[in-house]
């Protein structure tokens, strides 16, 4: 049995690939069922971001498994294992805890040390607890996750300074315009993201903040936050010839800003320039809106270039986080393996002992007359003969737990002591 994460990220993946993987949110308890139904696999996490998509899972059989991991994403993304190959990464074991320890602490992030991610963390192992496709060995997984991801931004200053997404997403359109304050923006979305970027608006002073958003009363209560106001993505077309400045994210499965409507809207604005930046995965806006006359499109793929310029100050803090997360793969290592192998030692030594007390019974029956001397001499021998013998197999189940050694010395003291 094994722990696997197998994913495609913004490291490993392009933006059209990396959107195709995307699981809707309405969509994870779906493919939590379609993961946790394959024959090799007894549990499953399903994590989902904008700047990855993983599925953590307990394995049975490691490449029986695998192959079924592989196929899900194929699936997922309408690929085939071909054109997947060279984008997916897979961890096992200790591996794949240290992985889910770095993207909870935000190394592994498209702005270093983001702190959304720890809760979009939380939210998947929630979720598949609620699905029922979580046990023992993930939920113990997890919960070391979201406690190193907490000590990296507590013990270390991986998170200080512009350590999100939305902030990022804000802080490039200022680099990009020179300034907000006299900018007329419109923020679509209701999320954690569109909230990130209220939140950077507010204090860059906008002349006038619109949101936008499915549910009216999300876009009303976002918008009081930075005195702005709030209208129905209908008239999405209209707001968007008045603005400078359009940010979205939103959990669409398709784009909302197309190439028609836009180009409707630029002959609208009178040369005005207009840019987007649009940090959804899947994309909210049509790529080909970058086209038009004097239309800017930013997406996931710059941000990511325009935090690598920023991220100096924390990329010094790595090497702190990294000693954590060292710290925290062994805690977990340990507990796991005082986790899986203790019941079947337990089991071992009961089975031992068993034979041992049947066996001092017989003697004693043989032999009545034995004074209490005797008698506690025999239990003292036999007791220490039995703890000798299993002394080290019990050494070597612990220290190969975890490991498929492991797995085959389990299976063998199973089998030979029929346990």
């Amino acid at each position: 049995m094994s722990i696997v994460v197998m994913g495609v990220s913004h490291r490993s993946a392009p933006l059209e690939l990396l959107e195709r993987c995307t699981v809707a949110a309405a969509d994870v308890p779906k493919r939590l069922s379609d993961l946790a139904s394959c024959s090799n696999v007894s549990e499953a996490v399903v994590v989902s971001t904008c700047n990855r998509t993983e599925a953590y899972v307990v394995a049975e059989k490691f490449h029986a498994a695998f192959g079924e991991m592989r196929d899900f994403f194929c699936t997922l993304s309408g690929a085939a294992p071909a054109e997947l190959s060279d984008h997916l990464y897979v961890h096992y074991d200790d591996d794949a805890a240290r992985h889910l320890f770095r993207v909870a602490s935000g190394l592994e992030s498209a702005v270093l040390g983001e702190h959304e991610i720890l809760g979009q963390v939380r939210t998947a192992w929630d979720v598949a607890r609620t699905e029922g496709t979580t046990g023992a060995v993930l939920n113990q997984l997890f919960r070391h996750g979201i406690s190193a991801g907490k000590r990296a931004r507590t013990e270390t200053a991986i998170s200080h300074g512009t350590a999100s997404i939305s902030h990022a997403a804000v802080s490039m359109a200022k680099n990009h315009l020179g300034t907000l304050e006299a900018s007329r923006v419109l923020v679509v979305g209701a999320g954690e993201m569109a909230e990130g970027m209220i939140v950077a608006l507010a204090s860059a002073g906008p002349a006038a903040v619109q949101v936008a958003n499915r549910t009216p009363s999300h876009a009303e209560a976002l918008a009081a936050r930075v005195g702005g106001s709030h209208l129905p993505l209908g008239s999405l077309e209209d707001a968007l010839v008045e603005v400078d400045l359009l940010l979205t994210s939103t959990g669409a499965s398709a784009v909302i800003v197309d190439h028609a409507s836009v180009g409707a809207v630029i002959e609208r604005r009178a040369g005005r320039p207009l840019l987007i930046v649009d940090i959804a995965v899947p994309r909210d806006v049509d790529p080909a809106v970058a086209r038009l006359p004097g239309v800017t499109l930013l997406d996931m793929d710059d941000l990511s270039r325009f935090a690598e310029v920023g991220q100096a100050s924390r990329q010094a803090e790595v090497a702190a986080v990294e000693s954590i997360l060292v710290d925290e793969t062994e805690r977990f290592s340990a507990d796991r393996t005082a986790r899986e192998m203790a019941p079947l030692i337990e089991s071992l030594r009961g089975k031992a002992e068993a034979v041992r007390l049947s066996e001092i019974e017989r003697a004693l029956a043989a032999h009545p007359d034995l004074d209490d001397g005797a008698r506690e001499a025999l239990e003292r021998a036999t007791a220490a003969l039995v703890n000798k013998l299993l002394h080290q197999p019990t050494i070597a189940l612990r220290s190969a737990a975890g490991k498929a050694k492991g797995d085959r010395l389990a299976d063998s003291v199973r089998d030979l002591f029929d346990l």
